[in-house]
């Protein structure tokens, strides 16, 4: 096993290709791989969306996963971990945000995903604005 954990994060405005991310931390000494693939949902508190649109102030967005993907390495013992966002105007069903977590056990897996995932929404600079038939507003950060 590698000794020191990769981590590759990427802020992008073009579709987030999957496939691609899980192949990015597929490895002969990982036994566990775990995948938080975040969509665009029709509705907020019962209220219909019509579609959402993320901006992010990018230099401290990257540094921010950055930390988030140095912080999960330190904590539990995972080799690779793959972080992606998207910005600008996503559609019902879209994919905003991935993150996999790639370790020799699952639970470690399972543990940095969910780190990775919480610990990005309150912290790191990318705001989402909710679009409804009659408005729009902003939406907190923190879950």
């Amino acid at each position: 096993m590698n000794s020191t954990p990769r981590y590759d994060v990427l802020l992008q405005s073009d579709t987030i290709d999957i496939s691609t991310c899980i192949a990015q931390v597929m490895s002969p000494s990982c036994g566990g791989i775990d995948i938080f693939i975040g969509t665009v949902r029709n509705a907020t508190k019962g209220k219909a969306v019509t579609h959402l649109e993320f901006e992010a102030y990018e230099p401290m967005a990257i540094s921010e996963m950055k930390k988030i993907a140095e912080a999960a390495t330190a904590k539990w013992p995972v080799e690779k971990i793959v972080i992606r966002h998207r910005t600008g105007r996503m559609e019902i069903g879209e994919v905003p945000v991935v993150i996999a977590v790639a370790a020799a056990h699952r639970d470690a897996a399972f543990d940095a995903c969910r780190f990775i995932i919480d610990t990005l929404k309150q912290t790191v600079p990318i705001w989402k604005k909710e679009f409804f038939e009659d408005g729009a507003h902003w939406v907190s950060a923190h879950p």
